[in-house]
């Protein structure tokens, strides 16, 4: 059987918890650029990010027949995307929160941030101010202006408390205004 978009990713998991492996491609294809961006904003590193792309889609693949609906396909996803790169930084002794150096900050105000966003035309630029935050700031940011994701989502992917998410990023955002103010004013 032949897939489109048409095609809900509900149907596509239902028909791939019976093993209809055309159902794993068309969802693979899918959702393979967003679940690989959102660990490479996690992981900073290509090749892992791919290797765990793959272990993403094996379990999503092995845990279709489980999925019951309560949330978002992507948002499931999600989910599974993150444990998978809860368990590689357990297995690389990494930490799963960093405290930013205190030198990375300072008391400069700054403007909006959309309007800093705005201000800023060199993605690298943009990049290389997201890589000075926690990688928890970092992916609250990814989740929120790069997925999309409203804050009930996100505490669903993280498993933590929808509280901690708007904490994280009211932080998140003003960390990063200041870091695109010293990027603005040192150009």
């Amino acid at each position: 059987m032949e897939y489109s978009v048409q095609d809900s990713d509900e149907q596509l998991l239902r028909t791939m918890a019976v093993g209809d492996t055309e159902a794993m491609t068309a969802f693979y294809r899918r959702h393979e650029t967003r679940v690989y961006r959102y660990l490479l904003s996690k992981l900073n590193d290509s090749f892992v990010a791919a290797d765990l792309l793959n272990e993403v889609m094996l379990e999503v693949w092995r845990s279709a027949a489980r999925f019951a609906g309560r949330a978002k396909v992507t948002t499931w996803m999600l989910g599974i995307a993150h444990n998978k790169v809860m368990t590689h930084w357990r297995k690389q002794g990494a930490r799963e929160f960093t405290d930013l150096d205190d030198n990375l900050t300072d008391d400069t105000p700054a403007a909006d941030l959309e309007q800093a966003l705005a201000a800023v035309k060199d993605g690298q630029v943009l990049r290389a101010c997201m890589q000075t935050l926690s990688p928890p700031h970092r992916e609250i940011l990814h989740l929120v202006f790069f997925e999309e994701l409203d804050y009930a989502e996100i505490a669903s992917i993280l498993q933590i408390p929808e509280g901690t998410v708007k904490s994280r990023v009211y932080h998140a955002k003003n960390l990063l205004k200041k870091q695109l103010a010293r990027a603005m004013r040192s150009s």
